[in-house]
């Protein structure tokens, strides 16, 4: 199974529209697909809450699509406590991730995608080599999910195409 992951807590983001456009692309290609949105989530304890989300989407999962939005040059404090309250071993050790940035600026938050990567590998997961990176999103994807610049379609696909080889 593969989960994407929306990873920031904030209602009606670019982050799960792009969650959800990889969902779409990636669903042609596969059924072993699900997104999971950090929105109302309570994660910031290891309470019944973070244990159900850890046993439908973490623990199943072989491989995770991590759509990262950019805050203070590195990536949402909620993903971070998601990562901490989670059974490390058991949803983390030896799986496989891949990385998206995503950012309104120009930068696409590539110094979060490489903190992120830092992270990933001292918790044991293999991260694929190519980390795509989303400048000016909100010119890149429309309110409704739907890409609005070919050259970006491209780039993602080619990055599922490795990752499901990965």
């Amino acid at each position: 199974m593969i989960t994407i992951i929306a990873c920031t807590n904030r209602a009606d983001s670019m982050t799960l529209r792009t969650a959800n456009l990889y969902h779409r692309i990636l669903s042609e290609k596969t059924d072993n697909v699900r997104v999971l949105s950090l929105e109302n989530r309570q994660v910031w304890e290891r309470g019944a809450d973070m244990i159900s989300m850890e046993e439908e989407y973490l623990v199943p999962a072989q491989k995770f699509i991590m759509i990262m939005p950019e805050y203070n040059a590195s990536f949402p404090g909620i993903f971070k406590l998601m990562l901490d309250n989670s059974d490390i071993k058991k949803s983390w050790w030896h799986k496989k991730a891949a990385l998206v940035g995503i950012s309104d600026g120009r930068a696409g938050n590539l110094r979060g995608l490489e903190h992120m990567t830092a992270i990933l590998h001292y918790m044991k997961v293999n991260v694929l080599y190519n980390k795509l990176v989303i400048s000016r999103i909100n010119e890149e994807i429309d309110g409704n999910g739907l890409l609005l610049k070919q050259e970006t379609g491209k780039l993602i696909n080619e990055q599922i195409e490795e990752f499901l080889k990965f």
